[in-house]
């Protein structure tokens, strides 16, 4: 069963803190914010999602990522990453649907979190099913930690 282990948001930049819940709108977190929205932000990439069970098995490689440190909104458990693909539903226990829209490409602001600042550990082009990805939100609704989900494809 899939659940979301951590919910992350900033006032802009990396690592996003940890927080309890969240209210989700079509924009993505409230209070969450990127200093740069030329990348990030918007409907069709208003949420950032990452595998739980990514970032340990980067951790055992020697990269120095955690929960919330690649700018993930929602770190999620449970979901065979490996299979998603654009068009992937996410449904929230709590009410929250999301779509997801593409694989995030990683950008230097995330080096810290990855030996050598090997960022392209994570790209989706040379390392497929690695990557975060963005997600649209169909429904709006709060997210909690802890919540389970359902994937749909």
């Amino acid at each position: 069963m899939a659940h979301v282990f951590q919910i992350n948001r900033s006032k802009g930049g990396v690592p996003k803190q940890a927080i309890s819940f969240a209210t989700v709108t079509r924009n993505g977190l409230e209070g969450d914010a990127h200093q740069n929205t030329h990348h990030h932000g918007g409907e069709e990439r208003a949420l950032c999602l990452y595998s739980l069970e990514k970032i340990l098995a980067l951790q055992m490689e020697g990269h120095p990522i955690f929960p919330g440190s690649v700018g993930e909104n929602l770190t999620l458990w449970g979901v065979n990453w490996d299979q998603l693909q654009a068009g992937t539903i996410l449904r929230f226990e709590g009410g929250l649907e999301v779509v997801l829209t593409k694989p995030v490409k990683p950008c230097q602001t995330i080096a810290a979190s990855f030996r050598n600042g090997a960022i392209q550990r994570i790209l989706h082009d040379q390392f497929p099913g690695w990557s975060r990805w963005y997600g649209k939100v169909l429904k709006e609704g709060v997210v909690r930690t802890g919540e389970r989900l359902e994937v749909f494809r």
